[in-house]
């Protein structure tokens, strides 16, 4: 069997507390010990609340942040960013589309030279023929005429400047995909639309998803497997129907209840109970759960013993001491 194409064990990210003076300045845990595995042609979803690591992971898998403990591999070689030959690699097979579709172009450059940068940078493509000929196929990949070439980002919409971002992420044909929050500025029929194409890009071309959104509507279309992130921890990690059908960690339970009824008049799902208020910021490392303090099902083993992720159902792992009590509450 062959290596997965991405790798993460462990992995810690701090960041320093701008909020203090220098001298008093404390680690802000973003991520602790995330283990997540994705295999060639496979879509992650990463899902939480604002502020739970979600684009720090992003960011350490594109070697953009220095892990503080842990270990990324891509196609089984350990990230090493000192390894530039390596690296350069890496940087052509995993690529990125950003949540603004504006501000990750430059309104300087028209979406033609945008894409060709990419070339040039990527695969040292230079020869005019070729350029024009990858970009005008990049552009139909994405299902915009060529004719937009010569446009600036001013004169596209949302949703032509973000077709424009996933051809450029795509007209070197990477394995690897990383969307954050890549449609949330996006209105909701062009939405659509966009994660479609990822689908299709997916489907027919191999190409991996890491998927990162706070959308749940949207990773239940799209993703193969979901991780659930709270605190910087993985909380739940399972296989998209088994997740959005039976959650068994409470907060998945609350984000999936959180999600607003297409009916008005049908009822929350019964034996979910909403969460309190979140707190502002990773908080400090505690010796039990992180989520007992709004966990409405926490008792004392909670508070004193952090719960480690552990096998459920199939595929699935949970990190929580009571997950097989709570699933009889339906």
């Amino acid at each position: 069997m062959s290596a997965p194409l991405l790798e993460v064990r462990g992995l810690c990210v701090d960041y320093a507390d701008s909020r203090f003076l220098r001298s008093q300045r404390q680690a802000v845990h973003a991520l602790r010990g995330v283990d997540i595995e994705l295999g060639e042609g496979r879509s992650l979803g990463i899902v939480g609340e604002s502020g739970c690591g979600k684009s720090t992971l992003a960011r350490a898998v594109l070697g953009l942040v220095a892990p503080t403990a842990g270990e990324l591999r891509w196609r089984g070689w350990a990230i090493d960013t000192s390894d530039r030959p390596r690296m350069l690699q890496m940087r052509r097979e995993v690529q990125v589309v950003f949540q603004d579709p504006f501000g990750s172009l430059d309104p300087r450059m028209t979406a033609g030279a945008s894409i060709a940068e990419a070339l040039d940078a990527l695969e040292g493509v230079t020869d005019a023929s070729t350029v024009r000929s990858r970009v005008a196929g990049a552009l139909k990949s994405v299902g915009l005429d060529d004719g937009l070439a010569s446009r600036y980002p001013h004169e596209l919409s949302g949703g032509q400047c973000q077709r424009v971002a996933i051809a450029r992420a795509t007209v070197v044909r990477p394995r690897l995909l990383i969307c954050d929050e890549a449609v949330s500025a996006l209105d909701v029929s062009v939405q659509a639309q966009i994660v479609n194409l990822l689908a299709d890009f997916s489907r027919h071309q191999g190409i991996g998803l890491l998927f990162i959104s706070h959308n749940l509507a949207v990773v239940r279309h799209l993703c193969d497997d979901v991780a659930v992130l709270y605190l910087g921890r993985v909380v739940e990690r399972a296989p998209r129907e088994a997740l959005f059908a039976s959650p068994r960690h409470p907060y998945t339970r609350a984000l999936l209840a959180a999600v607003p009824a297409p009916d008005p008049g049908v009822a929350s799902r019964p034996g979910i109970v909403a969460l309190a208020e979140e707190g502002s910021g990773a908080a400090p490392s505690t010796q039990g759960c992180a989520f007992a303090p709004r966990c409405p099902h926490a008792i004392e083993t909670c508070r004193r013993q952090r719960p480690e992720l552990q096998p459920a159902d199939g595929s699935a792992v949970v990190a929580c001491h009571r997950w097989r009590e709570l699933g009889t509450v339906a």
